[in-house]
């Protein structure tokens, strides 16, 4: 039971990930919960699946975002209706091959499972800059290059 639940938030999670690479901002808004909220890499915050959709929409319409690269690091149950789902992401660039290291996060997710489904109730988009500790940002890279076999540079 808790491995079916599992797979399920963290296909909520792809879902949203999968979303945002299709630059859908209805396909990102639908998976909150109505009091969800959205921080993002900017550190902007949209509430409820209205103003979440108003923010990203014209996000998607004038500018020409990178896709995502992700990895679950973790899931874990507060009890049978709560998770939180840990992750780490990566942005190649529309034209590139490589991830940009500079752009790297850390997502941090918390679902509520509500009758019909898992639903996000906050999801945090945090920069994983590192400050001066480079091998932290080549050892988090290569580690989202080996999860999508992207090449791993000299870098």
């Amino acid at each position: 039971m808790k491995n079916e639940k599992e797979a399920i938030v963290k296909q909520t999670y792809e879902r949203l990930i999968e979303a945002w690479n299709q630059r859908d901002a209805k396909g990102m808004a639908r998976l909150f919960t109505e009091n969800g909220e959205s921080i993002g890499f900017d550190g902007s915050q949209s509430k409820g699946p209205k103003e979440i959709y108003s923010h990203l929409r014209p996000i998607f319409k004038d500018h020409p975002t990178a896709p995502f690269v992700s990895k679950v690091k973790e899931v874990r149950f507060l009890g049978d209706n709560v998770a939180i789902l840990r992750a780490i992401a990566g942005m190649i660039p529309p034209g590139e091959l490589d991830i940009k290291p500079d752009v790297n996060t850390h997502h941090t997710v918390v679902l509520l499972n509500n009758v019909c489904d898992w639903e996000i109730d906050l999801f945090q988009n945090t920069p994983a800059q590192f400050h001066g500790r480079p091998e932290l940002v080549k050892k988090m890279t290569n580690e989202l290059r080996g999860s999508f076999n992207v090449p791993i540079s000299g870098d």
